[in-house]
């Protein structure tokens, strides 16, 4: 088995622009994204991006990069066009999607969605994560996911799921375990190749998530439930709060 992991890594955003080059702690956040990833069992780690900048900034610490179009639409079809670049390696059987704006991913959670596909491979796979404060289980910003007792996804919802009808909202999460999703995925390449091909679906819309699509088409999710925390950089706050945990001011 061989897993390729690819890190989009877009320049433009509405809240902090150049987001993938900002500096944290002497290395950028890509970089340290890289850096994870390289900790992990893939066979080979390659960014993703829109951008020349990005591009030169990873080839020059040693990375591997490839420019793709500026107009995707998600990370899902940058990846696969990447993957597309790089001539769709027939070896390999498991294309992780790993979030350019988490410099403290964990090896441990590629990993644990990478064996996954060792015996037999879902056609999806991503990680869930126990939610245990109140803040998280009643954020928009956080998803939920209710799984099967096989552990596949159902639904994502930025609401808490199930709503207990017979407790206040206060205690629901001394009734009953709640996940939330974390952003990792991995998918067998023909799969990917046909999520991209998908137009956006009613629940995509309502929820704005783009894993119902998947689901509402018919494919399913398989989960892996990690204990360790994922930290996404979206904001100056975020950054602020990065350099902080890094001890860098």
């Amino acid at each position: 088995m061989s897993a390729l992991g690819i890190i989009p890594a877009r320049y433009a955003s509405t809240r902090l622009p150049g987001k993938p080059l900002v500096d944290l702690g002497g290395q950028s956040m890509i970089q340290r994204v890289v850096r994870q990833a390289w900790q992990a069992g893939l066979a080979r780690v390659v960014v993703a991006t829109d951008d020349v900048r990005i591009l030169d900034h990873v080839r020059g610490f040693g990375g591997e990069a490839v420019l793709t179009r500026p107009d995707h639409p998600s990370g899902t079809d940058r990846v696969w066009e990447a993957f597309e670049q790089l001539g769709c390696p027939a070896e390999v059987n498991c294309l992780v999607n790993i979030q350019g704006d988490e410099p403290f991913i964990h090896p441990a959670q590629i990993n644990a969605l990478v064996a996954l596909f060792a015996q037999s491979p879902p056609a999806i796979a991503t990680l869930i994560k126990p939610v245990l404060t109140e803040e998280e289980l009643f954020s928009p910003h956080l998803p939920k996911v209710v799984t099967s007792q096989r552990g596949e996804a159902l639904y994502f919802s930025r609401h808490p799921l199930p709503y207990q009808r017979q407790y206040p909202a206060a205690e629901w999460l001394a009734h009953h375990p709640y996940y939330r999703h974390l952003g990792l995925y991995a998918y067998q390449p023909a799969v990917l190749r046909q999520l991209t091909q998908l137009p956006p679906s009613p629940l995509e819309l309502a929820e704005s998530l783009e894993q119902l699509r998947w689901l509402e088409a018919g494919f399913a999710i398989q989960t892996a439930v990690t204990e360790l925390d994922a930290f996404g950089i979206d904001t100056p706050e975020d950054v602020a709060r990065a350099r902080q945990r890094l001890g860098a001011g």
